[in-house]
């Protein structure tokens, strides 16, 4: 992949996964507001969403033309790479899917095409040479759009800092982020390996109203502002307690 500039100062997008949970009618959305009007809505209060639909099943380029047509200018969609790719034990092989999935239609997203999540799963062991071999398959453009890789690796050995490291310089090589995982049990790899960072907070509580408390508001959106000061910053609030994920992603914002 082609490596590209890091911008001398970043733009910072915060989200949460999805737009589509009950919960939110209570405490989110607004009384009333039509279930077809969610993705409307949500994108008008955060600067990001990052798609879990994508990870499950394919979208048609209907669907990825409408999520563009009912969402602002600078919006932006971060979508989770199908399961199907990512699951199977050799990654090397995984060209023709990872081919139909970037050729599915979500070019239609035009500049609100955000990065792509590539999500193993926890018991995903780590081999340097077929992670290697992927991400080599992954194209940094698509019919002329830029596009953004990201991996999430969240199998336990990458704990220990040796095989983080080479993790992180295969990552490296090709300009390819590792998502940086907050605030949970998975491996937190910490160096930005990308002209970009990708992160994932999940620990939001019930207690909390807005989700954290004021302090680890306090500290990752400094943290945020920090990592824009060489490159864009993806952040999404996950998991957790999810109902109360939009008031964490939108306190994150007043402070930012």
């Amino acid at each position: 992949m082609t490596q590209r500039k890091s911008p001398s100062t970043g733009k910072i997008r915060i989200g949460i996964g999805g737009w589509v949970f009950a919960p939110w009618r209570s405490n989110f959305y607004p009384e009333g507001l039509p279930q077809k009007s969610e993705l409307d809505y949500a994108s008008r209060q955060l600067t990001s969403l990052e798609v879990n639909g994508t990870f499950y099943r394919t979208q048609t380029p209907e669907t990825f033309q409408n999520w563009h047509d009912q969402t602002p200018d600078d919006f932006v969609f971060a979508l989770k790479a199908p399961r199907y790719t990512t699951s199977r034990k050799v990654l090397a092989e995984a060209g023709e899917s990872t081919r139909r999935f970037l050729t599915s239609g979500l070019t239609r997203l035009q500049s609100k095409l955000g990065p792509i999540n590539w999500q193993f799963a926890p018991n995903k062991r780590f081999d340097p040479e077929d992670l290697a071999a992927f991400l080599a398959l992954l194209p940094s453009t698509i019919d002329g759009l830029p596009l953004r890789h990201a991996l999430e690796l969240r199998h336990e050995a990458f704990h220990d800092k040796s095989v983080a490291a080479e993790a992180a310089a295969l990552a490296k090589a090709h300009n390819v982020a590792i998502v940086i995982a907050g605030d949970s049990p998975y491996p937190r790899i910490a160096e930005p390996t990308a002209d970009f960072v990708y992160a994932r907070i999940m620990g939001t509580e019930d207690t909390h109203l807005l989700g954290y408390a004021p302090k680890a508001l306090d500290a990752w959106a400094a943290q945020a502002k920090d990592w824009a000061n060489t490159r864009d910053v993806y952040l999404y609030v996950i998991s957790g307690a999810k109902a109360r994920n939009p008031s964490a992603a939108r306190a994150l914002m007043d402070r930012l």
